[in-house]
């Protein structure tokens, strides 16, 4: 290999991680709209549940034997308190929350082909399921 061919290689290797940095920047610093579109985005799996309460509703994901659960607030815009929790049966519940303006992290737990149980809160109002998807 000559002096030529590999001064091509670096130079290849060089513009490959040039791209590389400038695509991981401009996915920080694009505009948050495609994050904040839907709170659907932030769980894997397809939407199996929406389970609607008097201040907003838990969106509950299933995909590879995982649950995934997100609360997201009926009438976004105002920062609250919001929660969600999910477990499967014989397991700890996996919790998360936050002040948000839209929802809530989203709480996931491997479940298999257990029977899991969620809740969630925004605000005053809350749901809590039984045992759901068994």
């Amino acid at each position: 290999m000559g002096t030529g061919a590999r001064s091509g290689t670096v130079r290849r290797l060089v513009l490959g991680l040039v791209l590389l940095v400038v695509s991981g920047l401009l996915a920080v610093v694009a505009p948050g709209s495609a994050q904040a579109a839907t709170s659907a985005s932030s769980c894997p799996g397809r939407k199996v549940r929406t389970l609607p309460f008097s201040t907003g509703s838990v969106l509950v994901y299933k995909g590879g034997g995982y649950v995934c659960a997100v609360t997201v607030q009926k009438n976004p815009g105002t920062k609250r308190l919001i929660s969600v929790s999910v477990q499967a049966r014989g397991h700890v519940a996996v919790s998360k929350s936050r002040k948000h303006t839209r929802s809530s992290p989203p709480a996931r737990v491997y479940a298999g082909h257990r029977c899991v149980r969620v809740t969630g809160a925004v605000a005053g109002g809350s749901y809590r399921s039984g045992w759901i998807l068994c």
